[in-house]
């Protein structure tokens, strides 16, 4: 096992931790995903973005990540959608499965390593179940199976509840305690689907499906374990008490929770019904935005949603993919000189970039090491016009860093201005290095014609369709 030089806040230990890959040098993350009931909110792919972007960092750090996020393909709510909707339950779950695929691959993270279902691991699930049975830390009732939360010494050490504060909703004849939760449901007349175990036909509980699908696929103890922070409790705490009451040893060494969305103060959630869909939010907005959107705000803080945070992060991308523009225009046209600030801007800020992911996965720190970057690029291009060499070791740095991020598209053809509009772009860069303001001025209304805004800034030229 080594030290990854990672550090990463836990919930269950209120501090940051080494993060220590295990002994073959992988880091195993597990982070929980979806019910596929409907199609997912922006809300949702918060923890998709943070989990897929760490895996991406650990990665290119050279700690080798896998990551694991479920979909969970049976539920209450799944089946209350097949009868809305008048098809079976495994219809609707398939449906809202390949929506989900098909929105998260919007985001171009890539898909994680695994990504199991409850209905594929059903062995696993009734087999975990059966030694929890065996331990007497389970009991059946009634067609259902419970978990005995009393006979668990260390319930409540992730979320900081106590036992005497604490009592389950989910009702069930024959439980012995009102603490109690569901590890088996039995099968009842208006659920279509439903599977066979000791214990009489039915299907699992919620919890108990992210304690068998970790252990399949990651083994009986990982690195981090990871999902919104409103899982903390009871879900996480559950899969605390099935999986470390059954194997009799640390689950998760690491619990990295992300902080939900909000919309005028309050969270966003398919039962408040304030919700805007990520297939909304991605047909009305680039998907470098929305990637932005997510990466200039810390995954444990609150993250409002708004149309105006948006805009925003598509400002701050806009300014990458220019100063991607002016390094191209300026290795097309070099000068003769070197640029003593952007020499030093790259090593800072390449250096500044990974440090801040070290500490506690910081990207907002590590944006503002790209905004520095940025500066440095527009102010070399427009004042000390290096020579192409530098400016490419400059465009090859920003892109490594950016790669992180998935973000390397803010370089690609579609990203681009439109040709006339691009020559008259990098024209005008040309004629205000030139100190031709004339010139300058008349290239901006011609760029202004084509319907697109022109800002100067401390960045250097910013170029934007007009109402971006």
């Amino acid at each position: 096992m080594s030290d990854t030089g990672v550090r990463i806040y836990s919930t269950l230990t209120k501090r940051k931790e080494p993060l220590v890959a295990g002994p073959d040098g992988v880091v195993r993350i597990y982070a929980c995903g979806p019910t596929v009931y409907s199609r997912i909110h922006i809300g949702n792919a918060r923890p998709f973005v943070v989990f897929s972007v760490l895996k991406r960092f650990l990665d290119r750090r050279g700690s080798r990540a896998v990551l694991v996020c479920n979909l969970t393909d049976v539920n209450d709510k799944i089946y209350d959608a097949g009868r809305r909707e008048g098809i079976p339950s495994t219809e609707a779950a398939a449906k809202y499965s390949q929506a989900y695929i098909d929105d998260t691959d919007r985001l171009g993270l890539g898909r994680p390593t695994h990504e199991p279902t409850v209905t594929e691991t059903m062995p696993q699930i009734i087999a975990l179940i059966g030694d929890l049975v065996g331990k007497g830390l389970a009991y059946a009732a009634a067609g259902d199976v419970y978990y005995r939360v009393e006979r668990f010494p260390g319930y409540g050490k992730l979320s900081g509840r106590k036992l005497e504060d604490l009592r389950s909703d989910e009702p069930g004849e024959g439980k012995e305690s009102p603490l109690d939760f569901a590890l088996w449901k039995g099968h009842k007349p208006d659920e279509d689907t439903f599977w066979d175990s000791p214990w009489g036909p039915g299907r699992p509980g919620w919890h108990i499906e992210c304690s068998a699908m970790a252990e399949t696929l990651l083994g009986v103890e990982f690195e981090i374990h990871g999902g919104g922070i409103d899982l903390a409790f009871p879900h996480h705490e559950n899969e605390i008490a099935q999986s470390e009451g059954a194997r009799e040893r640390p689950f998760a060494k690491i619990w990295m929770h992300n902080e939900m969305l909000e919309l005028a103060g309050e969270k966003m959630a398919k039962s408040v019904g304030n919700i805007a869909s990520l297939a909304d939010v991605m047909d009305r907005w680039p998907r470098d935005t929305v990637i932005a959107y997510f990466l200039t705000s810390h995954y444990r803080s609150k993250l409002p949603f708004s149309d105006e945070r948006l805009e925003e992060a598509g400002h701050r991308a806009g300014r990458v993919r220019n100063a991607l523009r002016a390094l191209s225009a300026g290795i097309a046209s070099p000068g003769e000189g070197t640029s003593r600030e952007l020499t030093a801007a790259l090593m800072e800020g390449r250096k500044r970039f990974f440090a801040a992911l070290d500490d506690d996965f910081n990207t907002p720190e590590a944006w503002a090491a790209l905004d520095g970057i940025v500066r440095a690029a527009h102010h070399a291009v427009d004042g000390d016009r290096p020579g192409a060499d530098q400016l490419r070791e400059a465009k090859r740095v920003l892109l490594e860093l950016l790669d992180v991020f998935a973000l390397t598209s803010l370089d690609d053809d579609e990203s681009a201005l439109p040709g006339e509009a691009q020559a008259l772009a990098d024209a005008r860069v040309a004629a205000r290095a030139a100190k031709d303001f004339a010139e300058s001025d008349r290239l901006r209304d011609a760029i202004v014609a084509l319907g697109f805004e022109v800002r100067d800034t401390a960045e250097g030229q910013q170029v934007y369709r007009s109402g971006q």
